[in-house]
């Protein structure tokens, strides 16, 4: 199974290599490090590690925070495989989804950024939902100006995003792992301008509202 950790560790020579040498012990092949953060002498990153199935993952955090310096902040599953471009492939695929640009985009955006689910909402009712959206959905009441990362009262971690030009939002939710950090926010921010670029963005729209 792959998972994705969100570990902070003290930004000096040889600490990834220590982080590195507890996931080898514990069986974990590294397929993926992203660097999220650096400063004030720590690092932030996303390691993404494949690991057999059922391996305890409180094992692995008690490991890794056995390492003078290190805290995982996260570790949840995730579909995205490591090494490619997938936004590049979906975007493709929207450009010529045609009335269907809309769907295709909520159902990709999970793998994307190993999230649950995704849903495009107006007016406080769903308009389209991925396959692992919940029947209910708690919708905040009130859309922010610019994608947003929050915390739902019941831990929920969210991305809401408005379309200004559609007059919908868009809600990208994980339960597992950490809070969504500023650059997943702004990747999905890249995306979505990219999204109200294409010519049949309006139309996919219009085709969720009409339903």
């Amino acid at each position: 199974m792959l998972l994705r950790m969100r570990i902070a560790l003290p930004d000096r020579p040889g600490s990834l290599a220590q982080v590195t040498k507890v996931l080898g012990v514990a069986g974990a092949d590294i397929t993926q490090v992203i660097v999220l953060d650096r400063g004030a002498g720590v690092a932030v990153d996303d390691i993404t590690v494949f690991c057999p199935d059922g391996t305890p993952r409180q094992a692995l955090v008690k490991s890794l925070e056995g390492v003078d310096g290190v805290r995982v902040e996260g570790i949840w599953t995730t579909r995205e495989a490591p090494g490619t471009y997938p936004e590049l492939e979906i975007l493709k695929y929207i450009t010529t989804a045609g009335d269907r640009a809309l769907t295709t985009l909520v159902d990709s955006l999970p793998v994307l950024f190993s999230a649950d689910w995704a849903a495009t909402t107006a007016e406080n009712r769903v308009l389209y939902a991925s396959w692992r959206a919940p029947q209910e959905l708690a919708i905040p009441d009130t859309v922010p100006t610019r994608p947003t990362a929050m915390t739902l009262d019941e831990g929920l971690h969210v991305i809401h995003a408005p379309l200004p030009p559609l007059a919908i939002a868009l809600l990208l939710a994980r339960s597992e792992g950490p809070a969504f950090h500023r650059l997943e926010v702004h990747r999905l921010t890249r995306i979505l301008e990219i999204f109200l670029s294409l010519p049949a963005t309006e139309r996919s729209v219009a085709r969720q509202l009409r339903k």
